[in-house]
């Protein structure tokens, strides 16, 4: 195997000052265009993000680097997100890079993986589900009260930490009041996608700017959490089935009764579970409404 490829030059030496001098860096993803690293220094940890600058598509992949910066101010500035989040950002020879806290935390699947059995049936347990059920709705609730939708909610971009609390991350494709972005929104992960969004992917061109609302973050966090604590997607295809299939699966609004694929009964969270799986927008929970229903 080869050399694992350093972070770029800039964000470690402005990280010095932050976390002081680094004493690890560790390669956590290289995968679409970009790679992200954990650097490490006697004062803490920082993630930096950047562009893979000999990737077919490195200027678009730059581009969505600088729209995920100008995202962390905007939030920050609306009150959305905690000033603390964001470190600093930057251009560098090969495109752009993003530094942000370290956040120590492992990824909801990876965090819900004991509730997948069914022997676990337990009052801490449900405690846990809910309580992190909770706080992650927090988290949406204070972005779509300043009218943003995440765009992006999904097992990977929600870390349970220590205290077993939800800690969003990767804002890279979030959708602002305004509708402006430089790169045009298309969805994200395909098995956490709303019916509504996979339904205007199929009827527009690639190039077509979709706006993503809050509605859609809720499809998604029933679909994250459903998957997570059953260990089956909400929306049932096969595995190689194609992306336009698998959303036009998606689009129709049918999902998998919960009882039939969930680990062990639990009711008040299956139903709020399906609540947020609603079809129609309109008939789902808000953010807000979710904070105190768990």
């Amino acid at each position: 195997m080869g050399q694992e490829p350093p972070p770029p030059a800039e964000p470690v030496a402005l990280l010095t000052g932050h976390t002081g001098k680094p004493t690890a860096v560790r390669l956590l993803s290289a995968r679409r265009g970009s790679r992200a690293w954990k650097v490490q220094g006697p004062k803490g940890a920082a993630a930096v993000k950047a562009n893979t600058p000999d990737g077919h598509n490195a200027h678009e992949k730059a581009a969505e680097m600088a729209q995920e910066d100008d995202d962390l101010l905007r939030l920050t500035a609306a009150g959305a997100i905690s000033p603390d989040y964001r470190v600093s950002a930057g251009t560098w020879e090969g495109g752009r890079w993003l530094a942000i806290n370290w956040i120590d935390g492992p990824p909801l699947w990876q965090a819900l993986a004991p509730a997948r059995s069914p022997k676990v049936d337990r009052a801490a347990v449900r405690s846990r589900l809910t309580g992190i059920a909770r706080t992650w709705t927090q988290h949406l609730a204070r972005m779509h009260t300043a009218g943003w939708a995440h765009a992006d909610v999904q097992p990977t971009n929600t870390l349970v930490t220590n205290d077993d609390q939800a800690a969003v991350i990767d804002y890279a494709l979030a959708c602002g009041p305004d509708g402006h972005r430089r790169v045009p929104y298309r969805g994200a992960l395909t098995h956490t996608t709303a019916p509504e969004i996979a339904t205007q992917i199929l009827a527009t061109p690639d190039d077509t700017h979709i706006q993503a609302h809050p509605a859609a973050d809720i499809w998604s966090l029933g679909a994250s959490l459903f998957w997570c604590w059953t260990g089956h997607r909400p929306v049932p295809y096969d595995e190689t089935t194609d992306r336009l299939e698998k959303l036009a699966a998606i689009a129709k609004g049918t999902t998998t009764a919960l009882p039939d694929a969930r680990p062990w009964p639990f009711p008040a969270f299956e139903d709020t579970i399906t609540a947020c799986l609603a079809p129609d927008p309109a008939d789902r929970p808000t953010a807000k409404e979710l904070t105190t229903s768990w």
